[in-house]
């Protein structure tokens, strides 16, 4: 192979190699986007109303922790979920 042709061939290959890194990046940006966009699932809301509504329905019982399960009802309420 000619040097003319080998710098060719290494130029179009920088080429390929940064079109395909940016790509690569747009498709990462675009899945960050959408893993974002993702709606909150109940498990992982209002995480401070229910760690103080679990552990005191586990130590006192369901009974003496109606404020503690309203208050998390209320705040499962505000982020739009039916309860």
């Amino acid at each position: 192979m000619s040097p003319a042709c080998l710098f060719f061939f290494r130029q179009r290959l920088k080429e390929e190699m940064s079109s395909l890194s940016a790509a690569s990046v747009e498709a990462s940006a675009a899945t960050e986007g959408a893993e974002q966009k993702k709606p909150l699932k109940p498990c992982c809301a209002c995480p401070e109303t229910k760690k103080a509504r679990d552990a005191c329905i586990i130590e006192k019982g369901e009974e003496s922790c109606t404020d503690l399960i309203e208050a998390h009802k209320e705040c499962m309420r505000a982020l739009g979920f039916k309860i």
